[in-house]
């Protein structure tokens, strides 16, 4: 298991930033239909590992399904950089887009299929 270390991220206009706190592992690749026209790949954390730093006034909320999902995109970007729910657990925590995350190198990290379709 990697070590966890704080990251910085954020949308593509950058009026949503944020500091998470994460050792990318797992880092998974979902099947679901929003996670797969997105092209997101996710890694959880709990709200303690999570800070927003600027960009809640820009944050558009859209849910589906179960609705304990909380899928938050930038108003003028789109870009859906995290978001925050209720794990099947029932425990509240944070799903980061890894690929939103400042100076991640992709092909260096091991992807996890989750199969979101099936749910």
């Amino acid at each position: 298991m990697s070590e966890a270390r704080t990251y910085t991220g954020g949308c593509h206009c950058g009026k949503v930033r944020y500091e998470v706190t994460t050792a990318l592992d797992p880092v998974l690749d979902c099947n679901c239909s929003i996670c797969q026209k997105r092209g997101a790949l996710w890694t959880y954390v709990e709200p303690s590992a999570f800070k927003l730093l600027s960009g809640k006034e820009s944050l558009t909320d859209y849910q589906f399904n179960t609705r304990r999902i909380h899928h938050l995109f930038c108003s003028t970007c789109g870009v859906s950089s995290f978001a925050r729910g209720q794990g099947a657990d029932g425990e509240e925590g944070f799903a980061i887009n890894v690929r939103c995350l400042d100076g991640i190198d992709l092909a260096s990290l091991k992807l996890t299929p989750f199969d979101g379709r099936s749910r």
